[in-house]
């Protein structure tokens, strides 16, 4: 009777042990919508290099993932789509300074259906009685909605765009809008834009005085803290960096 006792003292410990390793090998991320394509090819390559871990993805609007941070939501790495999100959440305490890094940089387009008859070539274009609906991110909650009132204030448009505007959940739901023709136009990332080309036209650039970029950081409660700290740094390893480089981001 001892000695069965002792086998299965053994193997609950060994059970545990197991369970403990499996546990410590895993990263949940919570990313910005825009970082959706390659995020997913990334994380692919993460647990090819390390068959132990297992990464869990949340893509959504910064603001909105950081409330779910906020609220307690089991996360390990967030990577936001501009430095306000990461700011509150180093006000919130959720983030340490010394912990979050800038990782890639984007750009801010105006885009159309690909297939529009309007005549829109600048910022200005938007006023014109035919252009009913643009699609812009809640600037409450969405970085490139934050990104897009911005540019259209410092060019004095906003008041008469507020009107016409269609918020959105996240950057991809712009997107989705202007592909499916139900806005005349939108507001969304170069790389967003780049993965439909057959059925968006990016009509311009917008100028921002800011520098769009995407910091990334270990969020302090995290159970798996090594883990996140060697997600985050394989980020910026040359294979991840290329990654990031084909869907169209920018180094910061």
């Amino acid at each position: 009777m001892q000695i069965k006792t002792l086998g299965k003292l053994i193997v609950s410990i060994a059970f545990c042990t197991n369970s403990a390793t499996s546990l410590a090998a895993e990263v949940t991320v919570s990313a910005a919508a825009s970082l959706t394509n390659a995020f997913k090819e990334i994380a692919q390559n993460y647990q090819a290099q390390y068959p132990e871990a297992k990464v869990s993805l949340n893509f959504g609007a910064s603001g909105a993932l950081l409330q779910q941070i906020a609220k307690g939501a089991p996360v390990d790495v967030f990577a936001s789509a501009d430095q306000e999100s990461m700011d509150e959440a180093q006000k919130q305490g959720l983030v340490v300074a010394g912990d979050r890094r800038d990782f890639v940089k984007n750009t801010l387009v105006l885009i159309a259906p690909i297939d529009s008859i309007l005549s829109i070539k600048r910022l200005e274009d938007l006023s014109q009685a035919g252009v009913k609906r643009v699609a812009i991110g809640n600037p409450g909650s969405v970085p490139v909605g934050r990104y897009t009132q911005y540019a259209l204030t410092a060019a004095k448009l906003w008041p008469a765009l507020e009107a016409k505007a269609i918020y959105t959940q996240n950057v991809r739901q712009s997107l989705d809008y202007v592909a499916r023709g139900e806005v005349d136009s939108g507001f969304v990332y170069a790389t967003d834009a780049a993965i439909m080309k057959d059925k968006v036209k990016v009509v311009m650039a917008v100028p921002l005085d800011m520098s769009v970029t995407y910091p990334v950081a270990k969020i302090k409660a995290s159970s798996n803290g090594d883990e996140a700290r060697r997600f985050i740094a394989f980020l910026f390893l040359p294979q991840s960096q290329a990654i990031l480089v084909k869907y169209g981001f920018q180094k910061p």
